[in-house]
């Protein structure tokens, strides 16, 4: 069998965004996880929940390309906040699934050149067609932008970043 370099960096890149953002959340509790601190609403939990649910959904879009699909904007109330029964832990086994499928898809995709069809928003009312590998890209884009945001968080909470973790 011959590995496709492509699909293979792909997937490393990923895991690698991955890795740095779970480094930001290294010894942190859930309380901390929940705890606001900076001036936005944004906390290291809420991050968390939506990098997990970003990619779940794009890998979902890829696969079901639905030519009619919609995103439905009422349910970002909460889609940057860690509910209640939500865990850190709970939160890091989920992405740990959500990404092993989304290495499956990479892997298995037969043309990462195919045009797929995007849902629909309130900010882009006309469908738009990317290619499965500018897809993959923007969950990439979307971890990397995360981690900047948990990186100041995490800072502001305890001085502690991706680059500085205190023993």
């Amino acid at each position: 069998m011959t590995i496709d370099r492509e699909r293979e960096d792909l997937i490393l890149a990923l895991a690698g965004q991955r890795d740095l953002f779970r480094i930001t959340l290294r010894g942190i509790d859930d309380e901390q996880a929940r705890q606001r601190t900076t001036v936005s609403e944004l906390t290291l939990g809420g991050l968390l929940h939506h990098i997990v649910n970003c990619e779940r959904h794009w890998a979902t879009v890829i696969v079901e390309r639905d030519e009619t699909a919609e995103l439905d904007a009422s349910k970002f109330d909460g889609e940057y906040v860690m509910a209640p029964d939500e865990t850190v832990a709970g939160l890091l086994a989920t992405w740990d699934q959500v990404a092993e499928a989304t290495a499956k898809l990479i892997r298995t995709e037969p043309d990462l050149s195919t045009s797929i069809p995007t849902p629909t928003t309130p900010w882009t009312p006309d469908r738009v067609w990317w290619t499965v590998r500018f897809t993959i890209l923007h969950i990439l884009r979307e971890i990397t932008h995360h981690s900047g945001h948990a990186d100041i968080l995490r800072e502001a909470l305890d001085g502690a970043n991706t680059t500085y973790q205190r023993a």
